[in-house]
């Protein structure tokens, strides 16, 4: 994921650059690089904690995850206000995934409320380590699409497809899901019930964010918050 999260943002990181080499907006640049610091804070994290877990660093493992409760907070008001933002300075003949800013919307919007509602189950059941580690990881993966959208070989293999329009930026952050599941299942000899479930839920949130992004519902909805 850390390797998907560089090349998908190279242009960020090395050059200060959007998707697909445009400058930053000057009125959201400095809210697209907090958000952007956050979320790399947020992968390093993914790395760190299941390592202390295995060095048998318990302790540290849960002092550290109230740190990152606080940084899933972050993530989630810089995503969602980013979300906003972005669709108001956005030029309005720019189509992403089929969609003008407005309904595109729907999927940073969404996605990190996604996000943050796994992270929420994941502190809930933090003294289950198998739902726990479940609900982090399903986490990071809901928010993961903004990445591996970003690489093009990758877009371009299903770009204008019936695929696209179901699953727009997450089929291949879904299909990721599903590697890690059969792996994980393959390591356990039983099915990963947590994380199965889990990604029955996030491929349903995930194809219900593109049916309802033309609706007129959320044209409604972006027309109270996007100014």
């Amino acid at each position: 994921m850390l390797l998907l999260a560089f090349i998908g943002f190279n242009r960020f990181y090395l050059h200060g650059q959007a998707f697909p080499g445009r400058e930053i907006a000057p009125p959201i640049r400095a809210l697209v690089i907090t958000h952007g610091i956050a979320m790399t804070a947020w992968l390093g994290l993914l790395l760190a904690q299941p390592t202390l877990i295995a060095v048998r660093r318990h302790r540290l493992h849960m002092q550290i995850g109230r740190l990152g409760a606080a940084l899933a907070a972050v993530i989630l008001i810089t995503g969602v206000w980013l979300a906003i933002r972005s669709a108001a300075v956005t030029p309005p003949e720019v189509i992403l995934f089929g969609l003008p800013p407005r309904p595109f919307m729907a999927i940073p919007f969404l996605s990190v409320i996604i996000f943050a509602i796994f992270v929420t189950l994941g502190v809930l059941y933090r003294r289950k380590p198998q739902v726990h580690r479940s609900m982090m990881l399903l986490a990071t993966l809901s928010a993961m699409s903004a990445a591996v959208a970003r690489i093009q070989p990758l877009n371009d293999l299903y770009a204008g497809t019936e695929w696209e329009r179901l699953f727009g930026p997450f089929l291949f952050t879904l299909l990721i899901g599903l590697a890690l599941l059969a792996i994980r299942s393959a390591m356990m000899r039983a099915v990963d019930r947590p994380f199965a479930i889990g990604m029955v839920a996030l491929t349903a949130a995930s194809v219900g964010i593109m049916l309802l992004a033309p609706t007129g519902a959320w044209a409604a909805f972006t027309s109270l918050v996007v100014r």
